[in-house]
């Protein structure tokens, strides 16, 4: 019997928002993802604060998440919901 179902892995990363670095400890994926930077995560972005006619920015902190993803695929010749044969 042929495998009929190959799978594809795909890796979806995102990065959470970017926050004062101090700040950035506590912060969390969204449901499903993995955080993989740790402590404060990578200071590799600006924040802003707006003051009465000002903008500042700041050098800030963010955490990059991957999540894995399966995504139904059928073998080489093969096709359709079931994946049939020719």
């Amino acid at each position: 019997q042929m495998k009929k179902q190959c799978d594809q892995k795909l890796l979806i990363r995102m990065k959470t928002q970017c926050v004062p670095c101090s700040l950035n400890l506590e912060t969390q994926c969204p449901a499903g993802y993995t955080k993989i930077t740790n402590g404060t995560g990578i200071p590799d972005c600006r924040y802003y604060l707006e003051i009465k006619t000002h903008t500042l920015s700041f050098p800030g902190c963010r955490h990059h998440c991957m999540k894995e993803f399966e995504q139904p695929e059928c073998c080489q010749g093969h096709w359709g919901p079931d994946c049939m044969g020719k």
